[in-house]
Parts: structure tokens; C-alpha cells; sequence
């Protein structure tokens, strides 16, 4: 039987099974040389991600709402609208939470009670599993050791992935039973999204374990944010099969607070990727330590990625 897909959990403080969306599908789509033909030659493309995502929008669709809750077990009091609100699977899919359900972390005080001096703290952009490299360019592999790809290749600009290069870097793996919208991990002014198109394949760890590649293969969204804490931050939103549809909610050009919506995912699993330039943060010990094994770490957006170095 091929391995689990295992991880750890951040607030349990124990390594969990994840309980993965389609667990078959993947494993048939993309454990075997028939399946990944397949996938190269349909499932990839644009078109089967739209048709899929177009039976969510439909109003039948909301019928799957209440049996997927159940399966996964969702906290409903987490949701800004009661589970009979939702008009489809994808309004439910990407829905909104109350305020009160991811905190940010704010920055932290150092010296005297009451000085004015603080630690800028940056926090996690996403719900998921995630994964931390403090120098993409020493790390030993991403999910697997040995498989890389270049900051060229994610960023797909050669000039700017040299003000990253040997920079720190954050995956965010989001899971379809996750919380779908992504937050600034930081302070700062964004740049306009600039669309970087290509193929849907599935972020599933099944899928990266046999091509790393994927995540720079697949569409996805690059945002430049300069920040007077962490200096210029890349954040990518990358898509995958299912996941057709990348929303971007934020104002371009206009100051964001740390924890404030960016934008968000419909039907599927992603990932964000978050690129720190040189010297600029020291993430948090459990996720450095966890990441060095090809560990992810379930944590929920707002809480604590690191501090300001």
C-alpha cells in the first residue's frame, strides 16, 4: 500500500493521518504511468477544471453541503452563515468565517512594560498544512528530498527571483476541507496580481511526491508586497485541478494590515507560497524542525509564522 499522507499538528503537538479529498482518484490518477498519461492529456487542462467547477456553482450542488460537513467534521460555528445559507457547493466552498475564528497575532513587545518597541510578527496567510525552508537554496527538497525547483521557475522572472535568491520560503497546502480564503502574512502596500497561466494539476502531497514540478507548472498568481517590517514579500497563489478560479478581493496599490483578506479559492485543493527575501525573517522553531523532514504542519491562518530578523 503506498504511504500515508501524515503531518503535524501544531496545537495537538502529535503526527496525524490526513484524511485526504478523493484519496482513490489521486492515487490512481498519479501512482501509475497510465493515470499520469491521463492526467497530461485531460485532467491538466483548463477546460476540465472549468466544466467541474460549473456543477458547483449550481444550486443542486448545495446538496452536498450538510454530508460534507459531517464527513470532515467541521466546526459550523466557525462559519459566518449557517450551512442552509449556502446556494451552492462553491459558495460554501469559499465561504467567509467570523472574525473572531482566526485571530491575528500581533507583533511583539520587547524591554519595558509599556515601551513602544516591538518585534514585527508574521503570520500564516492560510489554513493548512505547511511547510518551511529558512534558505530555499541550501533546503535538501521540497516535500521530497531531492526534488527543488528554482525561484526562476516559480516566479517565472529571472531578475526578480534574484532579490530572492537565498531567501526564505513558505508552502501553504490548503486541503478542500480547509478554510479557502488567503490573507497578508504581513504589513504592507501590494502590487497589482500579475497572472501567470499554465496547467491545473493537483497539489495533493500524492501528486508532489512524484513531481515536485507541478507547483511550478500550474497557474497561478504573483503579488509583490513591500513591507516596511519584512522588506519585499512575494506571495503566489498557485492553482490547481479543480481550482480554475483564483479571486482576488484585495485593492492593489492601498496599504493592507497584517491578516487582511487577499483573496481567495474556489472548488479544490491549493497552496500559497510565500517568498522572504534574505535575512529578513526567522521562522517559528516547530515549523523549521517539522519542514527538515519533509513535515508539514497543520496551522490556521493568523497564527505565528515568524519574526522580523
Amino acid at each position: 500500500m503506498p504511504a500515508p499522507i501524515r503531518y503535524y499538528d501544531r496545537y495537538k503537538q502529535t503526527v496525524e493521518t490526513e484524511q485526504v479529498y478523493g484519496q482513490l482518484w489521486l492515487r490512481l490518477a498519479y501512482g501509475n504511468p497510465v493515470g499520469r498519461a491521463l492526467v497530461w492529456l485531460l485532467i491538466r487542462r483548463t477546460i476540465f477544471s472549468w466544466a467541474y467547477g460549473w456543477q458547483m456553482n449550481k444550486r443542486v450542488s448545495a446538496g452536498k453541503v450538510l454530508p460534507f460537513i459531517v464527513e470532515y467534521n467541521l466546526n459550523v460555528e466557525e462559519f459566518a452563515k449557517t450551512p442552509f445559507d449556502y446556494k451552492s457547493f462553491n459558495e460554501f466552498f469559499c465561504r467567509a468565517l467570523k472574525p473572531e475564528a482566526r485571530p491575528i497575532t500581533p507583533d511583539q513587545p520587547v524591554g519595558a512594560a509599556g515601551s513602544a518597541q516591538v518585534v514585527p510578527v508574521a503570520v500564516l496567510p492560510a489554513d493548512g498544512r505547511h511547510l518551511v525552508f529558512p534558505n530555499v537554496e541550501t533546503a535538501e527538497g521540497f516535500y521530497v528530498k531531492g526534488a527543488k525547483f528554482t525561484l526562476a521557475e516559480l516566479l517565472g522572472d529571472a531578475a526578480l527571483a534574484e532579490k530572492f535568491a537565498g531567501g526564505a520560503m513558505l508552502i501553504s497546502r490548503l486541503c478542500p476541507v480547509d478554510y479557502h480564503r488567503f490573507h497578508f502574512p504581513v504589513a504592507g502596500v501590494p502590487s497589482d496580481p500579475k497572472l501567470i497561466n499554465s496547467s491545473l494539476y493537483s497539489v495533493s502531497p500524492i501528486a508532489l511526491r512524484h513531481n515536485i514540478r507541478y507547483l511550478v507548472e500550474n497557474k497561478r498568481f504573483l503579488t509583490l508586497v513591500e513591507s516596511p517590517a519584512f522588506g519585499t514579500v512575494a506571495m503566489l497563489e498557485v492553482g490547481a485541478t479543480n481550482v480554475g478560479s483564483i479571486k482576488q478581493t484585495h485593492v492593489p496599490e492601498r496599504a493592507a494590515q497584517k491578516g487582511e483578506e487577499k483573496g481567495l479559492f474556489k472548488f479544490g485543493g491549493s497552496c500559497v507560497i510565500t517568498l522572504f527575501q534574505r535575512g529578513r525573517i526567522k521562522f517559528d522553531a516547530d515549523l523549521v524542525a517539522q519542514s527538515a523532514n519533509c513535515v508539514e504542519t497543520y496551522a490556521r491562518m493568523g497564527d505565528r509564522l515568524g519574526v522580523g530578523a
